[in-house]
């Protein structure tokens, strides 16, 4: 039986993957990923599974149900990384999944079950994330064919270079009756569970989503001989916006990011005549999410009145909220339980996951790990042992707990 210890040298051993030998960087069809897929195969061989990489990239392993051909629960997570990144958001998932796998392969389940690791969560390389698992939705565009990464290489031919035809990219996508459900666990890339002394957590959904490009313009001028009654200072305003962004953010429930600042026409002595800026905003529900947009655009159209400044917007993104299914967190919750945690906390995921884009075609249930302090998307991103260990058993049961509801239904 694969053990924690296990999970987590295998994870380490992924860390050999990277682009980089001074930190960590393994992305989308590049011949780390390509490595990180094999070794993944290989684990997930000898887990009992038969194994293949799709045409988006993304790498599988699948154990026959009670018939061939049968729906299959499907548990994963992604292989990719950020820059500069940590050994365990994405990997450890998939990992965890893979050792379910190896315990269950002598348990009779009244459906198949696979393992995938995907291929682009992060969207590191072509600035598009959830491509795997998008690709697996069925929800690829066509556009995005011609996204190119900070080489000029084009999505199109990276695949091609890959190994993989584009031109079968739709042989990745899985219908809605191929899929019983989708399980992934996952660590919690924030503080909550260490601050309650906890294990595991329950996610109750994935943060909607919308991102937008803010472009606060005014006049340049000289820095010298413009009086302030003159002035018309596009980063002054741009300024003001950020700090009522964070303002309205830490009075609601959604969480509010501004992680990009541009400016025009950037001379030391020159008043700032453009200023563009991010806007990243999540919140549990779309209602939610949406509301504070409107309130969030009108106070900054307010302060750029009041400077005499004119603000374009143009979204960039936009994602729905994804909740998970509640008989999945039943599952997942009574699971937790038998690790001797009498009531597990319930926590909604800020940041997306491959489950967001899966949502699509299937039911979605997520669990979550303790991470010391948080802290991830950094090499400082750590795990405990004992804590993978109950995850594994969590994981283990919720599994179990699936196949119990499952035969109930039918």
């Amino acid at each position: 039986m694969t053990s924690a210890d296990e999970v987590l040298a295998r994870c380490g051993e992924l860390d050999r993957f990277s682009a980089s030998p001074d930190h960590l960087e393994r992305i989308y069809l590049t011949p780390e990923h390509a490595a990180a897929n094999q070794a993944v195969a290989g684990w997930m061989e000898k887990a009992g599974l038969s194994t293949w990489t799709d045409a988006a990239g993304n790498q599988w392993g699948r154990r026959e149900g009670p018939r061939r051909g049968a729906p299959a629960l499907v548990l994963g997570s992604h292989l990719d990384t950020v820059p500069d990144a940590g050994s365990f958001d994405g990997m450890l998932g998939v990992l965890m999944a893979v050792a379910v796998a190896e315990r269950l392969r002598d348990e009779a389940l009244p459906f198949a079950l696979e393992v995938v690791g995907f291929s682009d969560e992060e969207g590191a390389r072509f600035g598009k994330a959830l491509l795997g698992s998008q690709a697996v939705a069925g929800t690829w565009d066509p556009a995005w064919w011609e996204l190119r990464d900070p080489h000029g290489i084009a999505l199109r031919d990276a695949l091609t270079s890959f190994g993989l035809d584009p031109e079968r990219i739709a042989e990745a996508a899985r219908r809605p009756e191929e899929i019983v459900a989708y399980l992934e666990a996952h660590i919690e890339q924030g503080p909550e569970l260490e601050a309650a002394d906890r294990s595991l957590g329950c996610v109750t959904g994935i943060a909607g989503a919308r991102r937008f490009k803010l472009s606060v313009i005014g006049e340049a001028r000289h820095a010298g001989g413009t009086p302030y009654p003159r002035r018309r200072d596009a980063l002054v305003g741009a300024s003001q916006a950020i700090v009522a962004i964070e303002r309205l953010a830490r009075e609601s429930t959604c969480i509010a990011t501004v992680g990009r600042i541009e400016v025009q026409p950037g001379a030391v002595n020159v008043i700032p005549g453009r200023a563009d800026i991010s806007v990243d905003l999540r919140a549990a529900t779309d209602a939610e999410r949406d509301e504070m947009w409107d309130v969030m655009r009108a106070e900054i159209k307010r302060i750029c009145r009041t400077r005499r400044l004119r603000l374009e917007v143009i979204e960039q993104h936009s994602a729905p909220a994804a909740p998970c299914a509640p008989w999945l967190q039943r599952a997942i919750t009574d699971a937790i339980r038998t690790t001797g945690d009498d009531r597990p906390m319930e926590l909604w995921s800020r940041a997306g996951h491959d489950a967001m884009a899966i949502a699509a075609v299937a039911d979605i249930g997520m669990l979550f790990v303790r991470c010391y302090d948080g802290i991830s998307h950094h090499p400082a991103e750590q795990v405990r042992e004992i804590d993978v260990a109950r995850g594994l058993d969590a994981f283990e049961r919720a599994v179990r707990n699936v196949a119990e509801v499952w035969r109930a239904d039918r």
